[in-house]
């Protein structure tokens, strides 16, 4: 993706995007009514807008479905120089769902899931922990998931795009189980995961279907919980410059009443407890440094039982739920940093 591409967007470009972070297999023509714009320029800056890079949708099976997993957060510190080569071994991984270049006391910050449950844990990561240029390696289990936000820019909406119903937040562990596919779930969705807008008529015709069967198995897929639309989008394309992870430390008891706190806001991407020290694992969008600070001392500061935080600032995202993201290479050569191809 040529980074010059985002500053040339325009607001009808960023509505379509929110649009699409709303429900990524929405139809043009739907699209077009909620954002008051034609089908013929909706369909047409849309398909631009993915062909460029700047929007990835891809529909992925949900962990549960691979059957027992477990997911760490993992943070790395690399040698200098090689943290750039350290991602890029992590990025080919399957098993790395989510992966960032952070600033502060580390340098790395990713998560992985472990099939089979925890106990399989030190088999995934002696060749993990083996990657030229790790340095330092800490990991800790992620309990529970409150929220996860693939729709974070509502907070940009106008009151009517607000109001339509986009992808649920994965706020519980889905139902879903490996039982619930069979081979032909699979082909399905592996042709999705190329192409999240792909129709059921063109993967029928290339499985042998009819329209009708393949979207049935999907829409059954879907209301078991068994797959998540995923539409991926640097943040600064929607002019969100201020992506952090922040590691709240809760006081014993008190940590019910600051998920409450958290969960609802419209900055919190993603949210989840993690076993060590009992604390909170806290991904935030917002639109400057100024609107982070406020988030901060005027929200996260005042919830009852927090007792501090340890942030990192988002330099680089080549990762996010099991994808690596289209853009993230382009970043590097952008900023003539080496080491990436």
């Amino acid at each position: 993706m040529d980074l010059r591409v985002i500053d040339d967007l325009t607001e009808l470009d960023r509505r379509i995007i929110v649009a699409l972070q709303q429900n990524g297999r929405a139809s043009w023509t739907s699209i077009a009514e909620i954002i008051g714009s034609s089908v013929a320029t909706v369909t047409r800056r849309g398909q631009q807008l993915i062909t460029d890079g700047v929007v990835k949708i891809t529909v992925l099976p949900t962990p549960s479905s691979f059957g027992q997993v477990d997911m760490f957060v993992v943070r790395i510190n690399c040698t200098p120089g090689t943290q750039l080569e350290v991602a890029r071994a992590l990025v080919s991984r399957p098993d790395v769902r989510f992966l960032s270049l952070v600033t502060g006391k580390y340098d790395i910050v990713a998560e992985i899931m472990v099939r089979g449950g925890a106990s399989h844990y030190p088999d995934l990561i002696s060749p993990l922990q083996s990657i030229d240029g790790i340095e330092r390696w800490r990991s800790d289990l992620l309990l529970h998931v409150y929220k996860v936000g693939h729709d974070w820019s509502r907070q940009l909406l106008t009151e009517r795009l607000a109001s339509e119903p986009g992808e649920p937040p994965a706020s519980t562990p889905a139902e879903c189980a490996p039982d619930h596919f069979d081979d032909v779930d699979w082909q399905i969705l592996a042709a999705l995961k190329q192409d999240g807008r792909t129709t059921f008529k063109a993967i029928g015709a290339e499985l042998g279907m009819n329209e009708s069967s393949v979207r049935r198995r999907f829409e059954r897929m879907r209301q078991n919980r068994c797959v998540d639309v995923i539409t991926l989008v640097p943040a600064a394309a929607l002019g969100m410059g201020a992506e952090t992870l922040i590691i709240v430390k809760v006081r014993p008891g008190y940590l019910d009443g600051v998920v409450d706190g958290l969960v609802p806001h419209s900055s919190v991407r993603y949210l989840s407890a993690t076993l060590d020290q009992n604390s909170l694992f806290c991904e935030v969008i917002a639109g400057s440094n100024e609107e982070l600070y406020r988030f901060i001392t005027e929200t996260l500061s005042h919830l009852e039982g927090v007792e501090g935080w340890e942030a990192s600032m988002e330099l680089l995202n080549p990762k996010r739920g099991f994808v690596e993201t289209p853009w993230w290479r382009t970043q590097v050569g952008a900023r003539g940093l080496p080491g990436i191809s």
